[in-house]
């Protein structure tokens, strides 16, 4: 009851608008060469008598504005955006309660922008909103032929492991949207079977309004993708393959890469139809090494262990969008995206396991093994979507949109202990195996209306997600072909997660200073039931939050502009992450999570500068983040040659630093883009009665430069680089990936050809490899244990990628991503 009472005053609250209205001016502001809306553009209306702002706005994402409760008079209108010559429109004569439609406002490209396009031929890679910077996605040129997780290495804010985790400052969490449309899962999922090619721009929202979910504690990333002309077709061909692999990793088998996929794009009238789909082979050869042991009472267990440890992945997508606007005032569109998706990790691994008597320092037993292990990850998905749209007469709009979404995660994971050097005996032979089905709901309901000087923005959105999973594990019966079920492993889990939200934004323009202010209210229920052969427990959580936000962009002149955000955040738990029964994941190795597991809270603030000089920009943003219940993996000695992974809320986790990027054009046909960020990760709680206190300065580098040899030819190199980051328990270091690639264009550009060289070493360098170390020294908590491991993947990689293009692009193409299966891939 009292939840439904909270709704409900909350709703009328934020629906309460004024109805005393005076003169009113509306239109829209477009870009003059495509037509394409320009959001965020500010208009202001000023009195010619002695040039007063009378009003002002910025543009909504369609581009369309609207002032007002304006007097009777003469005006002018002056429309400004970055990147662009500012529009002035004189001599508008208003009466009372008249409604004044300004029309389309085109802008065109200023100076600077043109300057780019006929240097370089390309568009600058770099612009920033309010809330948001945007970078250009065809500028990174090593992304090319491969997906958006390779888009993502090249922005300052975001770090690509060896393993191919992702991170914003620092933080794995994050929510992924495609063309504005949220999800809820995990971005490993869309992101590496999205294809690069397909993508215009990528936007990283670090401290959203309360207009979107508040999910993610280190904000929004949302992939804009390609669409077609104006009017007609568009259509982009890609197609890559990759040369056999140079170094030897004495793998069971040999690399494979290849892959392409389509755009098409067809305008017409009232309909927007555009189709996609993909295909990609992305093997990734490597080997590990490592060094493990544990001491229990008075006996001391070495296990170091060499072998293969390599990925086998292919994907295949389809997508479709059909939009139909059958008037100005009415949009529909309807959103379909498939695929499937497996990534297979063999780990085949030769253990020399050794037990010490330590105060003798006598041996006690030593054996060689050969550890066969290939673990299946599964993700196959299924999601549809419908929107509407509608524009009353006053200029207000209410937008609903439906997404569901089915996801299918899973399988299975084989283990074989072998004798060595023979393989002829079976010393262990386990099997396991999990079917995770996802079904997911999305309901969201939205209003925008002028209101003042301003805009009002109020919605509701309502979420289900239904994830259940099946753990089963079993071993053979050495001798036999039977095989008996492990009941300590295997489980049953189903989460059910229900949340109501209401939120309220008001932003608009005073003077120079634009700005976005909103409240978010969430109502979320959570049950999780785990059972298996022994017990069936219920475990049920629920809050109600505020979720506060607001952004500010001061233009102190039309070339430095000053930004500031504070913004309310939370990262859910995940299924994978609250199975409190472990499950085997190779011979050393058990995950598990933690039922109770608790949501981590994150406040987020931060002040940045934005300084543009002739053809070149820079960027700094200092930054402040405040996690609550902290979410870290920490190990504890399950047996001597056993780890247990567990998932647990240690505690409190700081922030601080600072993002930087630079965006310099030194002569017509050198172009130069850094980008990096430094900050102190600080982490501070206990686990199992322990302290945890952990401290250390993390920094990450993003660049590349461009010569342009001729207009049809360029040469690119870049550098990704991460530092040493500190773990709750431990550390991981530094990570380096330098890529040089050489571009070619044929046919006015409608054929481009890249070479690229990935992940340059020739022996001489550190490249695409990571150790990772962890330790113990509590016999009565986490138990006394040491363990590293340096995963070595492929270096040397050669691969040519072809794209061919009917007509420009001059959009988006609004396919839909999921929403809910992406944080359990």
């Amino acid at each position: 009851m009292t939840k439904s009472i909270c709704l409900s005053f909350f709703l009328t609250f934020l629906l309460h608008q004024l109805s005393a209205q005076q003169a009113i001016i509306h239109g829209s502001v477009v870009d003059q060469s495509s037509d394409a809306p320009l959001e965020y553009a500010n208009v202001v209306l000023f009195s010619p008598a002695d040039s007063s702002i009378v009003s002002g706005v910025v543009t909504q994402a369609d581009g369309a504005f609207k002032l007002e409760n304006l007097s009777e008079g003469l005006y002018y209108l002056q429309v400004q955006f970055v990147g662009y010559e500012s529009k002035k429109l004189d001599d508008i004569q208003l009466s009372k309660a008249q409604t004044y439609d300004a029309g389309a406002i085109s802008l065109q490209a200023n100076e600077q922008l043109l300057n780019e396009i006929q240097v370089s031929g390309q568009k600058a890679t770099t612009y920033h909103k309010i809330d948001r910077q945007v970078y250009n996605a065809g500028q990174f040129q090593s992304a090319m032929g491969g997906t958006a997780t390779d888009v993502l290495r090249n922005v300052p804010s975001v770090a690509v492991n060896a393993e191919g985790g992702i991170t914003v400052r620092g933080s794995s969490g994050f929510t992924i949207l495609l063309n504005g449309k949220p999800i809820q899962g995990d971005p490993t999922v869309i992101l590496n079977q999205l294809p690069a090619n397909a993508i215009e721009d990528v936007e990283i929202v670090t401290a959203p309004s309360a207009k979107y979910d508040p999910e993610g504690k280190a904000g929004i990333i949302n992939i804009i993708t390609r669409k077609g002309a104006t009017d007609g077709l568009f259509l982009q061909v890609n197609a890559k393959v990759g040369l056999p692999s140079i170094e030897p990793y004495d793998n069971a088998e040999p690399a494979r890469r290849f892959g392409g996929d389509f755009t098409l794009n067809y305008r017409k009238d009232k309909w927007d139809i555009a189709l996609g789909a993909s295909y990609l082979r992305n093997d990734i050869a490597g080997r590990r090494e490592g060094d493990v042991y544990t001491i229990i009472n008075d006996t001391l267990t070495r296990f170091p262990s060499d072998g293969e440890r390599s990925f086998d992945e292919e994907a295949y997508t389809a997508r479709a969008t059909i939009g139909y606007t059958p008037d100005e005032n009415n949009n529909f569109s309807l959103g379909l995206y498939a695929g499937k998706r497996s990534k297979d990790r063999t780990a085949d691994i030769l253990y020399n396991n050794s037990k010490v008597y330590r105060p003798e320092n006598d041996t006690i037993s030593q054996i060689t093994y050969y550890n066969e292990n290939l673990r299946i990850r599964r993700g196959d998905f299924l999601i549809s979507s419908l929107d509407y749209a509608h524009t009353f007469e006053n200029e207000s709009s209410l937008s609903a949109s439906l997404l569901y979404e089915y996801t299918m995660l899973g399988g299975p994971t084989t283990n074989l202990n072998l004798s060595w050097p023979t393989l002829l005996d079976t010393l262990q032979d386990q099997y396991n195996t999990n079917d995770n089905p996802l079904h997911g709901i999305r309901f969201q309901l939205d209003y925008s209306k002028s209101l003042g000087q301003g805009k009002l923005d109020v919605g509701y959105q309502f979420r289900n997600l239904d994830h259940q999973g099946d753990f089963f594990y079993e071993e053979r019966i050495i001798g036999m072909d039977e095989y008996a079920p492990i009941p300590e492993f295997s489980s049953t889990v189903d989460l059910n997660r229900r949340i109501h939200s209401l939120y309220g934004q008001y932003s608009g323009k005073w003077d120079k200073l634009s700005y976005a202010a909103g409240m978010r209210m969430e109502i979320m229920d959570r049950q999780l039931v785990l059972a298996n052969q022994f017990v069936d427990t219920t475990y049920n959580y629920d809050f109600v939050k505020l979720y506060p936000s607001a952004n500010l962009l001061y233009d102190w002149s039309e070339s430095f502009r000053l930004k500031a955000a504070y913004s309310k955040r939370v990262e859910r738990t995940t299924t994978f992450k609250m199975n409190s029964f472990p499950e085997r994941e190779h011979s050393e190795t058990l995950e598990q999570g933690d039922a109770e597991l608790l949501p981590e809270f994150i406040d987020l603030a931060e002040l940045g500068a934005i300084k543009d000089f002739g053809d070149n920009s820079v960027f700094v943003t200092a930054y402040f983040q405040d996690v609550q219940n902290l979410i870290n993996r920490v190990n504890t000695v399950y047996n001597d040659t056993i780890l247990n992974r567990i998932y647990s809320n240690v505690g409190r986790g700081r922030s601080y630093g600072l993002e930087a990027g630079a965006e310099l054009n030194p002569t017509d046909w050198w172009q130069l883009y850094a980008g990096g960020n430094v900050y102190n990760n600080n982490i501070t709680g206990e686990f199992a009665g322990e302290p945890v206190r952990t401290s250390s300065w993390i920094y990450s580098i993003n660049a590349n430069t461009t010569f342009k040899i001729s207009p049809d030819f360029s040469v690119q190199w870049t550098l990704n680089y991460i530092s040493d980051q500190n773990t709750a328990q431990g550390e991981d270091s530094r990570f380096l990936s330098p890529n040089l690639t050489v571009q070619k264009s044929f046919l006015d550009k409608r054929l481009i050809a890249t070479l690229q060289w990935l992940n340059m070493d020739m022996g001489l360098l550190p490249t695409n490899e990571q150790r990772i170390t962890t330790w113990g020294d509590d016999p009565e908590t986490t138990g006394v244990f040491y363990t590293t491991t340096n995963y070595v993947y492929e270096v040397d990689m050669i691969m040519l990628n072809l794209s061919f293009r009917i007509n420009q692009p001059a959009g988006k193409s609004r396919f839909i991503k999921s929403e809910f299966g992406e944080q359990e891939f």
